[in-house]
């Protein structure tokens, strides 16, 4: 045996293998780095500029139960949901920003890059879609008429000479408004649904009117009061975006999306979860 080439052969097997090894970790640490980016690349793959490296900021105006509301420090719902499959495609976190309402539905959010897209049961009406981008439908809704259980109110016809609570620029709202004066009551406006809400409790208004999901998940919680008339609105809920830049494209990613959603089940399992039935066929 030569012990000095056998001595060299180790050494150098050794040096080979240190260098595989800083190889290995020099990629490893690549991987890394491109993993961080990736969200990144995958964003800008779908020629998508986010308002925020690494995350997917979403605006709304909270609460707006059960579509979207505080639990604890974090903001759930329906349309968060629907809207995770957006920010699980891209490999983001959603990030939710509350902010006021008609600054989503006006396209200033967007213009002023505070949010990626907007949400809120927001019904599809010509006005915004002149002004936003909005996706493909995503529910059907309908006003309703919300009042106490012993008040004796059936509908608009009941309320001659009091006060109607609406939820400031809403489609509620423009509908409450465009029936004052065929039936003499007086529309109250309110920034949000909770205040809308909790006003009908205290006898402020005799009544309020705003979206079926929202007001009869309300009266889950609270069996004093009651859903007592449906107004055949006809409406459909869709998310916003910006009109030009990011926004159409994703908005194009999101219908892609819920079309597979709605094929793979996923949809109706998100329904369910948070309205306690699946979606009507």
């Amino acid at each position: 045996m030569n012990i000095v080439s056998t001595l060299r052969r180790s050494r150098l097997t050794a040096a080979a293998t240190t260098v595989a090894v800083l190889a290995l970790a020099l990629a490893a640490c690549g991987s890394d780095d491109s993993g961080a980016g990736g969200t990144e690349d995958k964003a800008k793959a779908a020629g998508i500029t986010l308002v925020k490296p690494g995350k997917f900021t979403v605006c709304t105006h909270l609460p707006y139960k059960p579509f979207q509301y505080k639990d604890g420090n974090k903001v759930v719902g329906f349309d968060v949901d629907l809207l995770d499959l957006v920010a699980q495609d891209l490999g983001l976190e959603q990030e939710v920003v509350n902010i006021e309402w008609a600054q989503v539905t006006s396209g200033a959010a967007f213009k002023a890059k505070k949010c990626d897209m907007g949400m809120g049961a927001m019904t599809i009406t010509p006005e915004r879609q002149a002004a936003i981008s909005i996706t493909d439908p995503y529910m059907d809704a309908t006003q309703v008429l919300m009042a106490k259980k012993d008040s004796g109110i059936k509908g608009l016809e009941d309320l001659r000479g009091k006060n109607l609570g609406s939820q400031a620029d809403t489609t509620g709202h423009k509908y409450a408004d465009e029936n004052k004066d065929k039936y003499g009551y007086k529309v109250i406006p309110f920034p949000d649904s909770a205040l809308q809400e909790n006003n009908v409790k205290s006898g402020r208004v005799a009544a309020a009117i705003n979206d079926n999901g929202l007001l009869y998940d309300f009266i889950k919680d609270n069996p004093d009061m009651a859903v007592v008339a449906e107004f055949d609105t006809g409406e459909h809920y869709g998310f916003a975006a910006l009109k030009d830049g990011s926004g159409p494209k994703l908005v194009e990613k999101f219908n892609g999306l819920l079309t597979t959603a709605k094929s793979d089940g996923k949809y109706n399992e998100i329904y369910k979860k948070w309205f306690g039935v699946e979606p009507k066929k």
